[in-house]
């Protein structure tokens, strides 16, 4: 028991758990729903769908953030949305940049250095989960905001070459570091595990 936590009271009900048709889930499958359509819109012609295209990822994108502050608000994180948040934001993401790729607006090797990056963490989070979980740090939080940014300036249509380049370097350096962080942290997770067995 964990010094000033009260001592459960016998035959008292555990708290109730989230249920897992809510708001913030709800939000989630909202944003894995728009993939398709933005990407849909993205390969129509004309600058009318591009900006369409925009607002339907900007749109997604804020979800992200709505669903995660909601659930933790109002006591709705549920072991689905766990698993399926991060796969929302893959989904959106890497939707995304595999898009920009195809119509050669984006070098194929920033598509690929983020998506194995982005799989690569979620994956091995998932994996060493049973020793502990890796919180989202500060950096891996700036990771997110940088890449959609980035993405969201280059789905823009106009001449925003430069603003394009430098934001998704900036995302592209914070996404290798960060991820190079959490192999570290999953590696001394896996040696304290292993020093305690």
């Amino acid at each position: 028991m964990i010094a000033g936590t009260p001592e459960p009271v016998a035959g008292t009900p555990d708290p109730p758990q989230a249920g897992l048709w809510n708001i913030a889930n709800a939000l989630t499958l909202l944003r894995i729903a728009l993939v398709p359509f933005f990407v849909w819109l993205f390969f129509l012609d004309g600058t009318g769908w591009r900006l369409a295209a925009f607002a339907v990822f900007a749109v997604a994108s804020i979800t992200d953030k709505i669903d995660g502050d909601i659930a933790r608000a109002r006591g709705l994180v549920t072991d689905f949305g766990k698993i399926a948040d991060p796969i929302a934001d893959k989904a959106l993401t890497g939707a995304a940049l595999i898009s920009l790729s195809v119509m050669g607006e984006l070098w194929w090797w920033v598509t690929a250095a983020i998506l194995v990056r982005e799989i690569g963490i979620t994956v091995m989070r998932f994996v060493v989960i049973r020793r502990g979980v890796i919180p989202a740090s500060k950096g891996g939080k700036l990771k997110t905001t940088l890449q959609v940014f980035a993405i969201g300036f280059y789905i823009l249509p106009g001449p925003l070459d430069y603003l394009r380049w430098v934001t998704m370097a900036a995302a592209l350096i914070v996404t290798v570091v960060t991820g190079v962080d959490y192999v570290v942290q999953a590696w001394r997770m896996r040696r304290a595990s292993e020093g305690d067995a």
